[in-house]
């Protein structure tokens, strides 16, 4: 079951960064740039409305271009947090933006952000819209970000970067028993990661089978009896809730991963944010699905 917008707010009781999944999980197409847009000059003043847009222009060696961000990307990016910020994913401020003068805002095509593109365009505002929801998409927007802000050749080395490390992890997961895995993105109400998203993507090529998966919604909500019955053998667990995941999820033994102790707590962010990161993302995914000791080739049983 998915949420609307104003459901997520209301029922999100922390964790910005699984709102900011939700906003991407709401995009139904981006066009890409166009021919005249990516031979434009490079911006000098940008606002970026996402944390992942923002997570990139960062890493690419475009921090200086910014001039105003959404407040969650200053929750992710401590180092700018002196930058006026200019409200949430959903309620951007039309002033607030406008005021800092930006010859770029960059943004994701969600429901909320596409009508604010319009706004912004009809006020002589130039935009730019890229969708990190899948694997490549992410990849995409890297590239697409650099080649817009004169950091092409950063976005390809990171791209790079990324496409080794998946196909090193890939190599490292073939052949072995691919465990029903579900990566826990909140427990209370409980959010999971369903198909079609990066985070899916780099379950697949971990190793995993994402039991989420039949969730045709990138980051459905689920109830406790659905996980329960799905008998996951892995839980990943991504939440920034108190208390540990095995206190959590050790109140239900007959799940094989409390069973067996595969319950792995995942640092929030480390796996959720679709941004420059991925290449570390897959290698945390990696290590948490290695089979144990016991489990691998020429252990004992």
């Amino acid at each position: 079951m998915g949420l609307t917008p104003g459901r997520a707010w209301r029922q999100l009781r922390r964790g910005g960064l699984l709102l900011a999944l939700l906003a991407l999980g709401e995009i139904s197409f981006a066009a890409p740039p166009s021919a005249k847009s990516r031979a434009a000059a490079p911006p000098s003043r940008i606002v970026s409305l996402n944390p992942s847009l923002t997570a990139i222009l960062v890493a690419l060696g475009a921090a200086n271009l910014l001039v105003g961000i959404d407040d969650f990307s200053a929750q992710q990016e401590p180092a700018l947090s002196s930058l006026p910020t200019v409200g949430g994913l959903y309620d951007p401020s039309l002033e607030a933006v406008v005021a800092l003068r930006p010859d770029l805002v960059v943004l994701v095509p969600s429901a909320a952000q596409r009508d604010f593109r319009a706004r912004l365009e009809s006020l002589g505002v130039s935009v730019l819209a890229v969708s990190p929801l899948s694997f490549e998409e992410v990849l995409a927007s890297i590239e697409t970000l650099g080649a817009r802000t004169g950091h092409a050749a950063a976005a390809h080395a990171r791209v790079a970067a990324i496409e080794a490390e998946r196909a090193r992890v890939e190599r490292a997961a073939a052949g072995r028993p691919r465990p029903r895995t579900v990566l826990v993105l909140q427990r209370e109400p409980l959010f999971v990661v369903g198909a079609g998203s990066f985070i899916d993507d780099m379950m697949r090529s971990a190793g995993a089978q994402n039991v989420g998966a039949e969730f045709s919604e990138p980051y459905p909500r689920a109830s406790l009896e659905w996980l329960v019955a799905a008998r996951p053998e892995v839980i990943l667990d991504a939440s920034s809730e108190p208390g540990t995941p095995w206190e959590f999820w050790s109140r239900w033994p007959s799940i094989p991963a409390v069973e067996r102790g595969r319950v792995i707590a995942l640092a929030a962010g480390v796996v959720t944010l679709p941004g420059p990161q991925l290449d570390r993302a897959l290698r945390v995914l990696a290590e948490a699905l290695a089979p144990p000791e016991s489990e691998r080739a020429g252990s004992a049983p």
